[in-house]
């Protein structure tokens, strides 16, 4: 349970779970940080992981330093619409997907909140989905230095300790994630429909550097 500032970080996350209709969801400082963390509780390591060969160019990034392989499946056209699976594994690619009841059970659904042309336009921000009680409390201390939500003079750090990373979305940040997610709602307090997002982006399979890195 956080204390202090950072319950409003917590009460985002719980807005998150309200209109996506996920069990839990973890908010972190971008979703590129998200997308790595879920490859990294999934253990990726020497594992071929096949992404549209347009996408946005931190997935190969993330899925290299996770120890991944990837393997680039052609994008017809030269834009990218919606939600896809890193497949074969649980993660998807949400950056393009914020709507209400979004949540594909048994998945870790990497959201976006950066740019913008993103649904939710914060300064930077991302967050993880998820029905997996477990990975979301290794999320939690993962993207926050291995450290529970309050001060780190008050922190036990053996307490189911895990050797995190600093990607914790600042509580600044989830206030104003907060207040925009009114905008997401009828004046009756029905949740609207967002429809996906479509991007153009470049074909990462014709760059070296992703191909030699995956070898």
């Amino acid at each position: 349970m956080a204390n202090g500032i950072y319950k409003i970080t917590e009460e985002f996350e719980k807005e998150l779970c309200d209109y996506t209709k996920a069990p839990f969801a973890v908010a972190l400082d971008n979703q590129s940080n998200a997308i790595f963390l879920s490859l990294m509780y999934e253990n990726v390591k020497n594992l071929e992981i096949e992404i549209p060969s347009r996408t946005y160019p931190s997935v190969p990034c993330e899925i290299i330093h996770a120890g991944g392989k990837v393997k680039f499946k052609e994008t017809i056209g030269i834009t990218l619409k919606g939600a896809y699976q890193l497949a074969p594994t649980k993660v998807w690619d949400s950056a393009l997907c914020f709507t209400h009841n979004m949540y594909k059970p048994n998945t870790h659904m990497c959201i976006s909140f950066t740019g913008p042309y993103k649904h939710l336009k914060l300064t930077k921000g991302g967050a993880i989905l998820t029905d997996d009680e477990k990975a979301y409390l290794w999320f939690k201390k993962a993207r926050f230095s291995g450290r529970n939500e309050c001060s780190y003079h008050e922190d036990n750090f053996d307490d189911n300790p895990v050797i995190g990373w600093n990607f914790y979305m600042i509580p600044e940040i989830a206030t104003r994630g907060l207040l925009l997610m009114k905008q997401f709602y009828n004046l009756d307090g029905s949740p609207k429909h967002n429809e996906d997002l479509e991007l153009p982006y470049p074909d990462l399979s014709k760059f070296e550097i992703f191909r030699t890195q995956s070898s």
